[in-house]
């Protein structure tokens, strides 16, 4: 009887430990709720990342001068050259427009030559960090 009683016990420990476990445990399932300017945020982000001044990339400076000229000249670029990328760079006291991210000096030198027809005082440059 005493055995029986202590049976009787661990068996009605172990079904409430696991109905315990089952009810109390994770599901492991996570839903992720993001407002879909998330992704376009990211993709942005990206686009800046790849377009940050490495040691080993050449670019062009197309202008140098005051910052109402330098935004001006900025757009003209961007909505005549859509592949490469451009950006405004502020140096005391003056503004600049850099175009391309080139990993070769001839690829740089060939879009500089192309550059030269539409900007003249286009020269190339190798930025430090």
């Amino acid at each position: 009887m005493k055995f029986f009683m202590k049976s009787k016990a661990i068996f009605l420990s172990t079904i409430v430990f696991l109905i315990y476990q089952k009810t109390y445990s994770q599901d492991g399932k996570v839903t992720v709720d993001q407002d879909p300017k998330f992704e376009q945020l990211l993709n942005e982000k990206r686009k800046i990342n790849s377009s940050i001044t490495i040691n080993d990339r050449y670019k062009i400076q197309i202008f140098n001068g005051d910052s109402e000229n330098s935004k001006k000249t900025l757009i003209e670029f961007k909505k005549e050259y859509k592949i490469l990328d451009a950006t405004i760079v502020f140096s005391t006291p003056m503004y600049k427009v850099w175009v391309g991210n080139f990993k070769t000096r001839i690829e740089a030198e060939k879009n500089l030559q192309l550059l030269k027809k539409r900007y003249p005082a286009a020269f190339l440059i190798k930025p430090n960090k």
